[in-house]
């Protein structure tokens, strides 16, 4: 399995080191499961000398925290939910924006996406991680919300949940699920986000 990209161009900032660790073990997430996620394979994946992970996440716990902290960075560069189109553009424009990210993340980033559902079935068997992984998982949804609320609908919140849980589930489907040979295609995923819409927004 390809490791998950890390985003990088040539002005970006060096890595610190607690993003090494934190893309590092996101790679192994990916690669090996949450059996094959240990401080040491974490060390030898990012190149850095044994003990360098256990310095920066002392606990399994705080090295999914880091994970999932991670995660949500990751995702908002692939997402970019605060770069879709003002709701003043009209329907087709959100539409358009959000099909072009459901689909990048789709095509470029899917070992992300096996990364989140390592992390969110780790979080029903612990507390901790499942306050936190759900503390991160706000970033989307309440701006989302807004979004649906400046466009007009009635019921934002109940909107959100519905946009929410057709998008996880072609995401899984399209990664992990019966269609992962055959991704939907930017057309198709702009057909889908069309239908949604036209039956919660005013026309």
């Amino acid at each position: 399995m390809n490791r998950p990209d890390t985003p990088h161009t040539e002005d970006a900032a060096p890595l610190t080191r607690a993003d090494r660790i934190a893309d590092a073990a996101l790679t192994l997430l990916a690669e090996r499961g949450m059996r094959g996620l240990t401080h040491r394979a974490v060390d030898e994946t990012a190149g850095l000398p044994q003990g360098s992970t256990s310095n920066h996440a002392r606990t399994r716990l705080a090295l999914l925290e880091a994970a999932v902290r991670r995660l949500a960075v990751r995702e908002g560069q692939v997402l970019s939910v605060d770069e879709l189109p003002d709701p003043a553009g009209g329907l087709a424009s959100l539409i358009d924006g959000m099909a072009l990210a459901l689909h990048r993340y789709l095509t470029h980033h899917p070992q992300l996406l096996v990364c989140r559902y390592e992390l969110a079935l780790e979080a029903t068997r612990r507390p901790e991680l499942r306050t936190f992984f759900d503390e991160t998982g706000r970033q989307f949804r309440d701006p989302l919300t807004t979004l649906l609320r400046a466009a007009g609908s009635s019921a934002p919140e109940r909107h959100t949940l519905s946009l929410v849980a057709w998008t996880e589930g072609i995401m899984f489907s399209s990664v992990a699920g019966s269609f992962h040979a055959s991704p939907p295609t930017l057309p198709a995923l702009r057909a889908g986000y069309t239908e949604l819409l036209n039956g919660m927004l005013p026309q």
